[in-house]
């Protein structure tokens, strides 16, 4: 009797442990794919596991399932259908978005559509302004952190194994010392995301949560971060504002225009470039694209019809105004209409540089330019090609006193020409190219240059009376010296004066002073032969 009590109190103490450890994904999971963070996604519900059919979700909407689930980002979703239809779970976004859980917001419909939802398995962005933005962390148990290789012989595929390896795993922020751009083109790659474009502690928060203990060692070919090497030693603390925050680049793109401003929008998602296809969009909602692209702001937004239907992503604008990014905001559709955006930033920088006979040329990247006083100058504004036409708008300004100059363009540039630089040319100058195109005005500005004129009489004195005065003093110290011919002292001032206005070498002045010597010797034999 004893032993069948104490029988039914471990039965019963295990089942309320097993009933701890499914407390957070009990009611969602994911079957069918290649881990458990990947597959079609099920909801149970009033003890009924069903397929999901979805409508407007995006993987914005998709991150909610995947952190119910306790994996990392959402990386992909696919809608598939089936050959007949039968009872699914449907969830619509909006209430999933008004922070409800899935299990709340399904309703029992008939469907031949299931959802198939991938969610990175051990690593994820949290804190940032998008899906592909924020303070990385990474998910591992112990047999990770001791760098154990045979964990994956040991895997048991069943549900309840899978329970009790979570119950050891936890997610790791990483320190900044651990982690550099090839561990970073890892992450960004496996989670579906463009280039990294920044990289820094403490970027999207700092936190004091356990931190990953061994420095990452990727190639930066590696398809998922714990495929990379890691050090063989142990951190024990990480500096404070250490933790990794990591930025990718959002897969944007314009296309078919004559600047990477302007063009056809297309999205990148699951590794296939699309055209977008939006219905309701402003101005406001295509402000985020031109700032995803670094295009300044949005300027116009035209739906253009094709003659055949095509795959496009669909971009729900309500999802973009919310302060998403266009990747966590798009959804797989079938359509005939495209998108052309152009944004303010279209036009390049334009070059200015200045000429002048004395110093050449000289573009802005030097900041500052020199012209002799009274000399003549040209100021010259170009830019690569692009769209034909515009003009050149030269603005000046000193402390005193601001101009403008303007002249066509002609084969992309422009000359202005200065006949007599004086002290009233002295000052800042810019040039501004401006274009009609599109039915809007554009404008782009070079960098500032600093003209400085310069008095050319100080120069005058240094190239010419300063070397004349050296020579006239040569030539006297050269006669005087030969009227007292014989006195070393003289010899030797003379030589001096002549080093320290040649800069002759000291073998040459050797030699110099031997052929003197020779000189004066043969000079004084030829006087002694004469006195005979």
């Amino acid at each position: 009797m004893d032993h069948l009590l104490m029988l039914l109190m471990l039965l019963l103490s295990s089942g309320l442990q097993a009933e701890g450890n499914h407390t957070s994904t009990e009611a969602v999971r994911l079957v069918g794919g290649a881990s458990r963070c990947a597959g079609a996604l099920e909801v149970k519900h009033e003890g009924d596991w069903r397929p999901v059919d979805v409508y407007a979700w995006t993987l914005k909407t998709a991150a909610v399932a995947c952190r119910e689930l306790d994996c990392g980002s959402a990386v992909s979703t696919r809608q598939r259908y089936e050959s007949s239809e039968r009872s699914v779970w449907g969830i619509y976004s909006d209430c999933v978005h008004s922070g409800s859980a899935l299990k709340d917001c399904v309703i029992s419909v008939s469907s031949s559509s299931i959802l198939d939802l991938t969610c990175s398995d051990s690593v994820r962005l949290v804190d940032g302004t998008s899906l592909c933005s924020g303070r990385l962390e990474v998910k591992s148990n112990q047999s990770n952190q001791s760098n154990q290789s045979d964990q994956s012989n040991q895997s048991d595929q069943s549900d309840q194994s899978n329970q009790s390896n979570q119950t050891n795993q936890w997610w790791s922020s990483v320190c900044e010392d651990d982690f550099d751009q090839q561990d970073a083109e890892v992450v960004c790659r496996e989670l579906g995301c463009g280039a990294p474009s920044g990289l820094q502690g403490a970027l999207y928060g700092e936190v004091e949560a356990p931190m990953w203990t061994k420095e990452f060692q990727c190639g930066g070919n590696e398809s998922a971060l714990l495929d990379c090497r890691s050090s063989g030693s142990d951190r024990n603390t990480c500096s404070p504002n250490k933790a990794v925050g990591l930025t990718c680049s959002e897969p944007v793109r314009l296309v078919g225009g004559a600047s990477r401003c302007a063009g056809t929008l297309e999205v990148k998602h699951e590794g296939d470039w699309r055209p977008v296809h939006v219905s309701d969009w402003t101005l406001k909602t295509a402000a985020v694209a031109c700032r995803e692209l670094d295009c300044g702001s949005a300027v116009s937004i035209r739906g253009r019809e094709k003659s055949s239907g095509r795959s496009v992503w669909g971009i729900y604008s309500d999802c973009v105004q919310s302060g998403s990014a266009l990747r966590d905001c798009l959804d797989s559709d079938y359509s005939f209409s495209i998108v052309d955006l152009t944004c303010s930033d279209l036009l390049l920088q334009p070059i200015i540089s200045v000429s002048s006979s004395m110093y050449g040329v000289s573009e802005a990247q030097q900041q500052r330019a020199p012209v002799l006083r009274r000399s003549t100058f040209t100021i010259s504004c170009s830019i690569q090609p692009q769209y034909p036409g515009g003009s050149f708008q030269l603005t000046f300004t000193s402390s005193s006193s601001a101009h403008n100059y303007t002249q066509p363009a002609v084969n992309h540039s422009a000359h202005f020409l200065f006949p007599a630089a004086g002290p009233a040319h002295q000052g800042s100058y810019s040039c501004v190219y401006h274009l009609h195109v599109f039915n809007h005005s554009f404008s782009s500005e070079s960098r500032r240059l600093s003209i400085t004129v310069l008095d050319p009489r100080p120069l005058i004195i240094k190239a010419i009376v300063l070397p004349l005065a050296l020579l006239l003093l040569n030539v006297g110290l050269y006669f005087y010296c030969k009227a007292n011919r014989g006195q070393m002292p003289c010899r030797q001032e003379n030589t001096v004066l002549v080093r320290y206005k040649t800069g002759v070498p000291a073998a040459e002045e050797e030699e110099e002073e031997e052929e003197e010597e020779e000189e004066e010797e043969e000079e004084e034999e030829e006087e002694a032969q004469g006195a005979e």
